[in-house]
């Protein structure tokens, strides 16, 4: 429990900072330089670090863009208190030796438990993911088409319409095989009922009128 009590105790550090900064006028962000990777986080001597996959690198996060990821790691962590990322933001490197270098983050699209979310293969080719809960239903849409599967169902591979509906709001659907299919994505952030993992995004899944409700979030394809 030490490692998750550890980030129990980061996560309440910029509770005190956020007490000078209610005042201050809003700044203008730049998203030059960003890249997405995903990778483990841990706390580690008061910090939160981030080790992208397959790498040796550890970074220290700055949660520069407001995600909220020391909070949600804190609640998320397990007795190991590690958890898988998938974040977006600036690796700023020290010049210092054997001086760990600073990741500042912009944005989180998951956190979740899970020692093999990086080996995901499927990951680089999807457009999004989605998942739900009662019954169990994922859905999987790359440039090839959508892949709907569901609890008692036979599997569903349909090519679908993207319609963007503003405010980042956008929906995926199709009419093929004699069933409506729509997924309704709304940028929320949303935590999974059962695993707890969090994803930057919220889902509807309308199938010939049945309404399912869940989480998504971008796949490695997609560039947003």
């Amino acid at each position: 429990m030490r490692a998750a009590r550890s980030l129990l105790f980061v996560a309440l550090l910029p509770l005190f900072a956020g007490c000078q900064l209610l005042d201050a006028p809003p700044q203008s962000v730049s998203h030059a330089g960003q890249m997405r990777m995903q990778g483990e986080l841990t706390a580690a001597d008061g910090k939160l670090m981030f080790q992208p996959c397959q790498e040796q690198r550890r970074y220290i996060v700055n949660d520069s863009g407001g995600t909220s990821v020391l909070q949600q790691a804190a609640s998320l962590a397990d007795d190991q208190g590690k958890l898988f990322a998938d974040v977006r933001g600036h690796i700023v490197t020290s010049a210092a030796a054997g001086t760990d270098s600073q990741l500042n983050l912009e944005q989180l699209y998951r956190l979740e438990r899970s020692g093999s979310a990086c080996d995901d293969a499927d990951f680089k080719r999807l457009l999004l993911r989605a998942t739900g809960h009662g019954p169990e239903w994922n859905l999987n849409a790359s440039g090839k088409g959508l892949v709907l599967e569901r609890e008692g169902q036979p599997p569903l591979a349909v090519p679908f319409v993207e319609e963007q509906l503003g405010d980042d709001r956008f929906n995926l659907g199709t009419e093929a095989n004699g069933q409506k299919v729509e997924l309704w994505v709304t940028p929320q952030r949303c935590v999974d009922s059962v695993t707890g993992s969090v994803q930057h995004m919220s889902a509807e899944l309308r199938v010939n009128g049945q309404v399912q409700r869940g989480c998504a979030y971008f796949g490695g394809a997609r560039n947003d």
